[in-house]
């Protein structure tokens, strides 16, 4: 796999002239030639990259799923994420559009959006799909991209504030087209919750869930083909919790039901359940209702 660890580097590899700036680029992806100096089937970035293009040809693949370039859409790359462009020409040229913001980890150093920036879910989430816009949003993020490239032509000691201010706005507008996308998109969503509720209840009904511990939000993720945060954020759409906290409540509905017609025991529910340790079964179960499991239980004696 090749890894591309520098903006310097990818600069080259697109045949570029290097970076006014080494941790920060805004690159045209009409200026773009793709050499064949590298394998682009299977390579990763030291950095992120945030990309708005149309009438690019070919698809490019994050996870399992292609995306065509041919309509607006946007999509977050962050370090060391695999990617794959199998069907991009190389060498030539095509009527393509819009930008790509190359930023290092560096260059948020000690400022905000370095913590900040981890905690969007459309850096994972593009692993499954790519974000669309409007062609009145895609013209307004067109304009970030371009104060962006316009500031880091003159660089002084205050141009990392100034394009760092950019970057935030950007993040910002983005996660309000996310999170609308969600709501454009509740049928699909829907029926995601309904899968995911099967498997949760597959789960409890199998003899060897006493094996095979607690259910993980990573681990359904995995089963509906979806990263953890874009199922944690696609749930807190759809029904205010996140993944854990969809999980938890499943599992005190299930608790519920062993406590109210079975004579198991605490231990051995909290055991069927999935539980190591009885104790951390009594903690979850009183935080979640207020009483302790047998305490529960005595109400319906």
């Amino acid at each position: 796999m090749q890894i591309i660890s520098s903006i310097t580097e990818k600069h080259r590899l697109v045949s570029l002239p290097e970076p006014l700036h080494p941790l920060v680029s805004v690159v045209r992806i009409a200026d773009m030639r793709f050499t064949n100096s590298i394998r682009w089937e299977h390579f990763t970035l030291g950095f992120y990259c945030i990309s708005i293009k149309r009438n690019v040809p070919g698809k490019g693949r994050y996870g399992q799923q292609y995306y065509d370039y041919d309509k607006g859409l946007m999509t977050f790359v962050s370090p060391k994420q695999v990617l794959s462009l199998p069907d991009i020409p190389t060498d030539t040229l095509y009527p393509a559009s819009g930008y790509a913001l190359l930023v290092h980890p560096d260059f948020l150093y000690k400022h905000p959006l370095a913590a900040k920036i981890k905690n969007y879910g459309f850096f994972s989430y593009t692993v499954n799909e790519a974000l669309h816009l409007s062609q009145k949003e895609e013209s307004y993020m067109l304009r970030i991209f371009e104060q962006i490239e316009e500031e880091y032509q003159h660089i002084d000691h205050h141009t990392q504030d100034i394009i760092l201010s950019h970057i935030d706005l950007l993040l910002n507008y983005s996660n309000r087209f996310y999170q609308r996308q969600f709501i454009t998109r509740k049928a699909a969503n829907h029926d995601l919750l309904t899968r995911m509720e099967q498997i949760l209840d597959q789960h409890f009904e199998k003899a060897e869930t006493l094996n095979a511990g607690l259910p993980t939000v990573e681990s359904i993720a995995a089963q509906l083909n979806l990263t953890p945060h874009y199922l944690s954020d696609m749930l807190r759409s759809l029904t205010g919790l996140t993944g854990q906290q969809h999980i938890h409540e499943k599992l005190i509905a299930k608790a519920k039901e062993y406590l109210s017609v079975t004579n198991l025991s605490v231990a051995e529910i909290a055991y069927r359940l999935g539980f190591e340790y009885p104790q951390s079964f009594n903690k979850l179960f009183k935080k979640k209702t207020n009483a302790s499991p047998l305490e529960f239980r005595q109400t319906f004696n």
